[in-house]
């Protein structure tokens, strides 16, 4: 038994009791190792870096990101005297200024105050035009799933009577002021198996949502459905309709309120992004149309009025490369696109404006060419936008500066965050791993100047659902590791997005064991440049990312000297029926399936680790609350380890969901746990 599971007997599960999530034992049990695990972690250094993180996460000089809304700019600011946070808004400008004069729209330390209960803020819906109310969604504890409720701005109140929504896996769009778009998993029967919404619904105001009028519905074994408003000059808005099959895979139907019409006629696998007037699509694989190929990750563009009419003469906007890639893509106005992309993983950003049936790029200038620079509109509504844009732009030793660029001007910086970390004798390079089949697997290093010998690695990696991991400011990792003489890396292995599609293929499904292979190459490659040995690289990854970290305890431990995975998933023999889980089958694969299971066993560490094996220390981080990655995989990982004599600890706090906890106090422990345990783990006190 001390080995279950394993591939011979992948079924005999001694540790299912520990995916009762609220279970009295399991509880017991999984309070009993994390305070284990405090104890022997928090000390004098996990006290100072958690003071240290908290610090930096309650920044009053952070920046105030968001978005205009009508005349107000609006964000959500959390700090150190409101932990859960302020929904406020000013005008632009005096967001300018150097001390804008923020109006509170809504407190939700108070809320929570006074209706005892643990909100976590998780964004509004505005209705667009007026922006005089909101559905508001709270998630209890820091799930997935919110519940909605109506809440009116200038008034500062939830609507009495108004629209609302227990908690659920919800997502509502206002039509108008007394129609909303539902697509929810609340009510039996109204979920698919991967636990989204299937039906959408019009919901009346006034009307119970039991007796909303179903008007889109998905097969149960789909991902979800869901639906987006596509304002028109006419002021009767177009409904796009979603049924998502999979991750990669949406058919797109065009209609109105009262259900589906056209179908877009476009492949499944193409990302679409449409207004009144035009359509814009990204096909994922190639794509012939009358006789024209086109590649996978271009993007195209038509009239959609021409589209709709049978015309297929589309205009490429973006042709890829092996290196050049789509990032995102989105329309700024009616007659401007934007597209983001990444060259070598340097940000470029292009506007392709119209002009009759033409369209004419127009770069982006002004931003830098290295690390990190995210564009977004200015305005939350593209109907009422004037092209303006907002820009996060930073690098792993420059902080984070939000620009604003106007049409057909330079960009002007509007806040600067300060330096939390001393960068002094500190560089930045990037190298490249030879992985098992000969592919260059490039990665960033952060360090000082000639680190050699035995240095302190902290690497990172993520590797899934076509995510890049691009070089950005991390002030957690500068103060706590850097500034202390450490190495930071960051691996971007296959399965990511920094090189589009193709880098992802070549990283899912069976290809997912060369993702791992790709991280275990930038550590070997790390020790073959003489920066540091292996007992002194100290690996971290979340999610997918701790699927990741799992692997390396199991297929490569010998190159690790600890392991620090959080909010993981981990048994992949029943990945599927724990929550979310079967929404990634398109990333990961069907354990039901023989052909499937064949190349996902090699993966599921919980089945493959041995007793026999030396494996580095280990600690696993989860949340209770995570509705998405089921605790389940980490603790019974923890559980199987330690029964077979191996050292591995393990971390839950009772709330957080998907992430490193529900509030910046909790996000700077869990942190602080980890790096306080990696540190000593590869003996750097």
């Amino acid at each position: 038994m001390r080995d279950l599971p394993n591939l011979d007997r992948p079924d005999d599960d001694p540790h299912l009791w520990l995916e009762e999530i609220e279970g009295e034992k399991a509880i017991a049990w999984v309070d009993a190792q994390s305070a284990r695990t405090l104890a022997a972690f928090s000390g004098p250094g996990f006290d100072a870096d958690r003071a240290a993180l908290l610090a930096i996460m309650d920044s009053p000089d952070k920046l105030p990101y968001g978005s205009r809304r009508s005349d107000y700019f609006y964000n959500f600011w959390i700090d150190a005297a409101q932990p859960k946070g302020l929904w406020r808004r000013t005008s632009l400008e005096s967001f300018r200024s150097a001390s804008p004069d923020w109006e509170t729209v809504l407190d939700l330390d108070a809320l929570a105050k006074a209706e005892d209960t643990d909100w976590i803020w998780a964004g509004p819906s505005t209705l667009p035009g007026t922006h005089d109310r909101a559905m508001i969604a709270l998630s209890v504890g820091g799930g997935d799933a919110t519940v909605l409720r109506e809440f009116d701005i200038e008034r500062g109140v939830f609507v009495e009577d108004g629209f609302a929504l227990p908690e659920a896996k919800t997502d509502a769009s206002w039509y108008d002021r007394d129609t909303l778009i539902v697509a929810s998993a609340l009510g039996d029967g109204m979920a698919t198996t991967s636990g989204y919404a299937r039906t959408v619904k019009v919901w009346r105001r006034g009307q119970d949502f039991a007796d909303a009028k179903i008007v889109f519905e998905v097969p149960e074994d789909h991902l979800a459905c869901g639906s987006e408003i596509v304002p028109t000059a006419d002021g009767v808005p177009l409904v796009l309709y979603g049924d998502v099959i999979d991750f990669f895979h949406t058919d797109d139907h065009i209609g109105t309120l009262a259900g589906l019409e056209t179908r877009l006629d476009v492949p499944t696998d193409a990302s679409n992004r449409m207004t009144e007037t035009a359509l814009a699509v990204k096909p994922r694989t190639d794509w012939t149309v009358e006789g024209t190929v086109y590649p996978s990750d271009a993007v195209l563009v038509i009239d959609y009025a021409r589209f709709a009419a049978g015309a297929r003469d589309f205009q490429c906007v973006f042709t890829p490369a092996e290196r050049l890639s789509i990032s995102h893509f989105y329309w700024l106005r009616d007659d401007a696109l934007m597209i983001c992309a990444l060259d070598d993983m340097r940000p470029v950003h292009t506007i392709w404006r119209r002009s009759g049936d033409r369209w004419t790029p127009e770069d982006v200038t002004g931003l830098p060419d290295i690390g990190i620079a995210y564009v977004w509109p200015l305005d939350a509504e593209r109907e009422e936008s004037d092209g303006s844009l907002l820009a996060n732009v930073e690098d792993p030793l420059t902080p984070a500066s939000l620009l604003h660029i106007e049409p057909g001007a330079a960009p002007t910086v509007l806040k600067r965050a300060p330096a939390h970390f001393d960068s002094k004798g500190l560089i930045v390079s990037r190298h490249e791993a030879v992985s098992t089949d000969g592919e260059r697997i490039p990665y960033v290093q952060v360090g000082p100047e000639g680190a050699a010998g035995d240095a302190p690695v902290h690497l990172t990696g993520y590797g899934g659902f076509g995510v890049p991991m691009l070089p950005g400011y991390n002030a957690g990792i500068g103060k706590t590791w850097l500034e202390k003489g450490g190495v930071s890396v960051t691996a971007n292995i296959r399965g990511g997005g920094e090189f589009g599609t193709r880098w992802h293929e070549a990283g899912r499904l069976a290809g997912k064991r060369l993702s791992h292979d790709d991280f275990a190459a930038v550590a070997t490659d790390l020790v073959e440049r003489g920066v540091t040995v292996p007992g002194r690289i100290a690996a971290e990854g979340g999610s997918n990312g701790g699927l990741l970290i799992a692997n390396m305890l199991s297929r490569y431990p010998e190159r690790f000297g600890a392991l620090f995975c959080t909010v993981p998933l981990i048994d992949m023999r029943r990945y599927t029926r724990l929550l979310a889980g079967a929404s990634w089958m398109a990333e990961y694969g069907d354990p039901e399936k023989p052909g499937d299971w064949s190349f996902l066993s090699e993966l599921s560490a919980y089945h493959t680790a041995r007793v026999d094996a030396d494996y580095p220390p280990i600690l696993i981080a989860t949340a209770r609350k995570d509705d998405r990655v089921h605790p389940g995989h980490a603790r019974k990982m923890v559980a199987k380890l330690k029964e077979m004599g191996h050292e591995a600890w393990l971390y839950e706090p009772p709330a957080g969901g998907h992430g490193y906890g529900k509030d910046n106090a909790e996000r700077a422990s869990f942190t602080a746990l980890g790096y306080a345990f990696l540190r000593e783990k590869i003996g750097w006190t």
